[in-house]
């Protein structure tokens, strides 16, 4: 598989570097964002490491041109500790922050866990069962596609993966803790469940929909989150 690294401290893209095809993976590696689109499009990237903090640009503005029209995997690295910085990675729709300094392993335990999940969910049968229907929403597993009033909605892999996985429970509570552990999974070291939060708040975004008046993701609090009564 192929892996993008864009970071322009060099000791720190070189030691990814190195991991990463310890791991066998191949790696496209950059200290700036010269070149990065043109990689991007002519090679079959599989997921994305994007420093924040760049010479020429950032990996903000990086990650919302790669989202245009691509939609694998996005980390993004970050030496700043503001909660703000992370949502923002988020909001322009990175799937996942690792804050400076960070232990290699780590990293490279979430790089393999989103590849999984992004896999698994372009890689499934297509049977009707890969189709969730609530209301006017719909979800189609196979395709990794979501519709509202027929309308494709442009998600995340993250954010697809909150969604089926409510859908799947419709009209059950699901936990925030449960839906961290079954998105992001064991290899996640640091939990936080605001990082649901974001995410829930970036869905009801695009769904056109608020915690106030929901008419698809309420929020049960104190609880968690759940689709249908």
């Amino acid at each position: 598989m192929n892996i993008l690294v864009v970071d322009d401290e060099k000791e720190i893209a070189d030691l990814l570097e190195l991991y990463l095809k310890n791991e066998n993976f191949y790696v496209f590696k950059f200290y700036s964002a010269q070149g990065v689109l043109d990689c991007v499009r002519l090679n079959n990237i599989d997921l994305a490491i994007l420093d924040v903090m760049l010479p020429d640009s950032d990996g903000f503005t990086l990650c919302r041109q790669i989202r245009e029209n691509h939609m694998f995997p996005i980390l993004m690295l970050t030496a700043k500790e503001a909660e703000t910085d992370k949502i923002t990675g988020l909001a322009f729709g990175a799937d996942d922050y690792i804050t400076k300094p960070f232990r290699p392993l780590e990293l490279v335990a979430r790089v393999k866990a989103q590849l999984r999940r992004y896999t698994q969910y372009n890689t499934m049968p297509d049977i009707s069962s890969n189709i969730l229907i609530y209301q006017d929403l719909m979800l189609n597993i196979h395709t990794h596609e979501c519709t509202l009033n027929g309308e494709v909605l442009s998600l995340t892999p993250i954010e697809f993966a909150i969604l089926k996985i409510l859908c799947e429970q419709k009209g059950k509570v699901v936990r925030a803790e449960q839906l961290f552990h079954k998105v992001w999974g064991d290899e996640y070291f640091n939990k936080n469940t605001n990082t649901i939060a974001t995410h829930i708040r970036h869905l009801r975004e695009k769904m056109g929909d608020s915690a106030e008046h929901s008419k698809y993701i309420q929020t049960v609090w104190g609880v968690g989150y759940k689709i249908g009564k």
